[in-house]
């Protein structure tokens, strides 16, 4: 019979749910619910239904495995157990709904700290949040999905934000060649453990800054750290945008939308809010 025990692979150990909520449930924070699963279809699916009940802001779900994990684009994301971080947080924001697609960049911004920090690599992300390594490889991605209040209840309208981060994926378990891990691009550290307790921290930190000030991109700070953490600005791209219309040009900067502005190569600037980001080598 084969070894189920979660310790069988001690490259990749289980999560301790009692550590991290004693860890990130602190008074006056904003998680007030950390909770492990072993498997499920989909984290974001599991908190948008919660959401949809009325339970408030601050739940955080970890799977130890996703079977049906989704990315942007209607795309599946799934790893083999223990191989990544899976996570979902149902966030309220009380900003205004101009200043919610800001919000997925936040979560961005708070991956990139985290992978800088933690494992001591250089990330960078490409537009709006996917998380690259050297070589434009991806390790993460990030999915913001909002859920309306059920009919009839006073709840307001909430944002699940789900973020897949590849910890130690081999090479052979990778979805698709030009993607990564930590493990694979050398990462002296890629313990989930201490990546899960520092992106909370860093995602309740920032959320709390931009929420204070009604979601100003800039009194936040929020602008300047994206672009900082920015890898395509000032790269030729190539923009798949939804009609399936095709941009190409120079990314330029990121207006107060977060939308990413283009100069195209009829020489005129684009306002980018939607689309799939390809960096030209």
């Amino acid at each position: 019979m084969p070894n189920l025990s979660p310790f069988a692979d001690l490259d990749r150990p289980p999560l301790r749910e009692a550590g991290l909520r004693r860890a990130l449930i602190v008074p006056g924070g904003l998680w007030t619910e950390v909770s492990v699963v072993q498997q499920t279809g989909s984290t974001n699916a599991d908190l948008a239904a919660k959401a949809r009940e009325g339970a408030p802001e601050g739940l955080v779900e970890i799977a130890e495995q996703q079977t049906a994990g989704k990315g942007r684009l209607d795309r599946r994301w799934q790893s083999p157990p223990r191989a990544g971080v899976a996570l979902s947080v149902l966030l309220r924001p009380a900003v205004p709904p101009a200043r919610l697609g800001w919000l997925p960049l936040l979560a961005g911004v708070a991956l990139a700290e985290t992978v800088r920090k933690v494992s001591t690599v250089d990330a960078y992300l490409k537009w709006p949040n996917d998380l690259l390594l050297p070589g434009d490889r991806k390790c993460a991605g990030i999915l913001a999905e909002t859920v309306a209040p059920t009919v009839g209840t006073s709840t307001a309208t909430a944002v699940v934000l789900g973020i897949g981060l590849n910890t130690t994926l081999r090479e052979d378990e990778l979805p698709r060649p030009n993607a990564t891990s930590l493990r694979l691009a050398g990462a002296p550290v890629h313990d989930r453990d201490p990546l899960v307790r520092q992106l909370l921290r860093s995602l309740a930190q920032r959320y709390k800054d931009w929420v204070d000030v009604k979601g100003d991109p800039d009194g936040s700070g929020l602008r300047e750290a994206y672009l900082f953490h920015c890898g395509t600005l000032g790269r030729r791209i190539r923009v798949e945008l939804p009609d399936d219309a095709v941009l190409e040009g120079v990314a330029a900067g990121i207006d107060t939308d977060g939308r990413l502005l283009v100069t195209g190569d009829d020489g005129h600037q684009h306002a980018v809010a939607a689309g799939d980001v390809v960096h030209v080598r």
